[in-house]
């Protein structure tokens, strides 16, 4: 029983973070960019304190090296992760951004092999970034005569985001600070919607309440702060823990199916051929860069298969 309860979890929290993507292209509507993104931290923020709170006695950071942790995931994983994805997200499809995003595992591995010269990685291994990255020009489809044009800025913000949030996650795990996972990503949620909503004031978005009070901006908004962010990350901490980071991974190689469906369904959004090439190539790439790891894990599942699994 635990297989199908794993695997509805896995595809339910494929099906969540992919269609926040939707919600992010909906509320973009209603919200300035990176405000939306702050107000989306706030509440998500205040949530996962709480369930800190409830979950574990460690529910916030002792020390500078934990603070230091904190900063790491509230700079990178949560504020410019976030504004890169909002900004960009305002010229590019809730599809076409999932898939750019699913390039963030393939990063981790490049930027953690990079930090770590001694564990240089592979011939192989770099084959699958080149891959990987290959799929990011594929569907960026870069015009040497015009690089500042208006969809290949947007797809190349998203690009920024996949590698901020990539880097953060290589950092946060070499400063090896004794920090439950729920107390990082709480502390981590609140100090970058601080963060952004510095970045909001100083780019002087506007501030219109009116606007956010139409039913669909605080259904959008409502969905990525509590469904998710919270809920989404609940479903996370479960299968990390059960799956392992390899298998969890793989969500988002799902996810962007199910933003291209709900976007095509709820935004009339379509995609196109070489959006799925470069797909294609991004998951290509993943595969060669974790193919040990992927193997290894294969292994252990069926060494492990059982009748009651």
């Amino acid at each position: 029983m635990s297989r199908y309860r794993n695997a509805a979890f896995f595809l339910t929290l494929a099906a969540i973070w992919g269609s926040a993507f939707v919600a992010i292209s909906a509320g973009l509507e209603y919200f300035p960019p990176v405000l939306f993104a702050a107000l989306r931290y706030d509440i998500a923020g205040i949530l996962m304190l709480l369930y800190a709170l409830y979950a574990v006695d460690h529910w916030r950071p002792r020390g500078l090296e934990e603070w230091v942790v904190v900063a790491v995931g509230a700079t990178l994983l949560i504020a410019a992760y976030h504004a890169f994805l909002f900004v960009g997200q305002q010229h590019t499809t809730a599809a076409a951004a999932a898939i750019l995003v699913s390039l963030s595992p393939v990063l981790t591995t490049g930027f953690a092999r990079a930090l770590m010269p001694a564990d240089a990685l592979s011939t192989v291994g770099v084959l699958g970034v080149l891959v990987g990255l290959v799929g990011v020009a594929v569907i960026s489809q870069p015009d040497p005569a015009n690089l500042l044009a208006t969809d290949f800025v947007a797809k190349l913000l998203v690009f920024c985001a996949a590698a901020s949030f990539a880097l953060g996650a290589v950092l946060t795990r070499r400063l090896e600070a004794d920090l439950p996972i729920e107390t990082m990503e709480a502390w981590s949620m609140l100090g970058g919607a601080a963060l952004m909503h510095l970045v909001s004031l100083a780019l002087g978005e506007p501030i219109e309440p009116a606007t956010w009070a139409q039913p669909e901006a605080i259904g959008a908004l409502g969905y990525l702060a509590v469904v998710a962010s919270a809920l989404g990350f609940l479903l996370y901490f479960d299968l990390l823990d059960r799956l392992g980071a390899v298998e969890i991974n793989m969500v988002s190689y799902v996810a962007p199916i199910f933003a291209a469906l709900v976007g095509w369904l709820y935004l009339g959004e379509i995609v196109d051929a070489t959006t799925v090439a470069g797909f294609c190539l991004i998951v290509v790439g993943f595969v060669l860069v974790k193919r040990e790891a992927i193997g290894a894990e294969l292994t252990h599942r069926r060494g492990h298969s059982s009748p009651d699994d």
